[in-house]
């Protein structure tokens, strides 16, 4: 029971980081522009990301969609880290590595959700 409470708090700290990134992405803030801009992929990519990245929050907090949510997650933090580590460089406009370590964190925690939930994935079949 116990590590049923800390994997409901692990998918909501992990929806929040996500849902909470979505005002800098849908206003086009000058810092996500420059990001999306810096990797050739604004304006699509911002907000096609944003999408993904709401989606993605929205099924961690729904009980029969948490390995899908915990998946798209891990693939976006997954991209995020490649971009930071080839394109963007650990700090980003003085951030002090903020975005790449937020994106380290999300990609741990749904890598850990995602195993917690393993058994609920439907075409793996583990028992």
């Amino acid at each position: 029971m116990k590590s049923k409470k800390i994997i409901l708090i692990l998918r909501i700290a992990v929806a929040i980081i996500l849902i909470q990134t979505l005002r800098f992405k849908f206003t086009a803030h000058p810092d996500s522009v420059y990001i999306f801009e810096t990797v050739g992929l604004e304006p699509f990519g911002r907000i096609g990301i944003g999408i993904l990245e709401l989606i993605a929050g929205i099924l961690l907090l729904i009980p029969k969609s948490v390995w899908m949510g915990a998946s798209l997650s891990l693939g976006l933090m997954a991209g995020a880290i490649m971009m930071h580590l080839t394109q963007l460089g650990i700090e980003v406009k003085g951030d002090g590595g903020i975005l790449f370590y937020t994106a380290l964190i999300t990609f741990t925690l749904s890598g850990i959700i995602l195993y917690s939930e393993r058994k609920s994935i439907p075409f793996l079949k583990l028992n």
